[in-house]
């Protein structure tokens, strides 16, 4: 398996939750950010304990990646061939209890699996808007040989 550090391109937002005795209040993405090129479609998504969606890429949209509601394994390949971090995976654990947003570039291959005993939610941002007669939606099996991710628990 590839070293665990950061891809090219790949941002990450942390989020600023501001709790009262009301709740929180907590800013998602911003005009202001510079996280997306362009704004082509926001999208909700809902997945049971234990699924893996993976894997996938795009070759003309870039995404970005929220998850409110409960915890996520994020797993990302850079398949681009040009990049200096080309063949590096990095992981990332977003939700609920650690609110981020994951900026995702075309050609970096991207995918998840719920954590913990609850479905999980995620919003995500495209630039670009589904086309259903001309999808970007570059599909891989989860268990590809040359991202050769281990989707087990480690347990320590």
């Amino acid at each position: 398996m590839s070293d665990m550090g950061q891809i090219a391109g790949v941002k990450v937002k942390p989020l600023v939750r501001h709790p009262d005795d009301r709740g929180f209040f907590e800013e998602i993405l911003r005009d202001d950010d510079d996280l997306l090129r362009r704004f082509g479609q926001a999208s909700l998504s809902m997945s049971y304990p234990g699924v893996i969606k993976a894997f996938h890429y795009h070759e003309r949209q870039d995404d970005l990646w929220f998850f409110p509601v409960g915890s996520a394994q994020v797993v990302l390949y850079d398949g681009r061939s040009a990049s200096s971090t080309a063949g590096k995976t990095q992981v990332l654990y977003p939700g609920q209890d650690n609110p981020l947003l994951i900026v995702i570039p075309v050609g970096v291959v991207h995918g998840y699996r719920v954590l913990g005993s609850k479905p999980l939610m995620i919003v995500y941002f495209t630039t670009e808007s589904y086309q259903p007669d001309h999808p970007d939606e570059k599909r891989l099996a989860w268990n590809d040989p040359t991202i050769g991710f281990d989707w087990t628990t480690q347990y320590r």
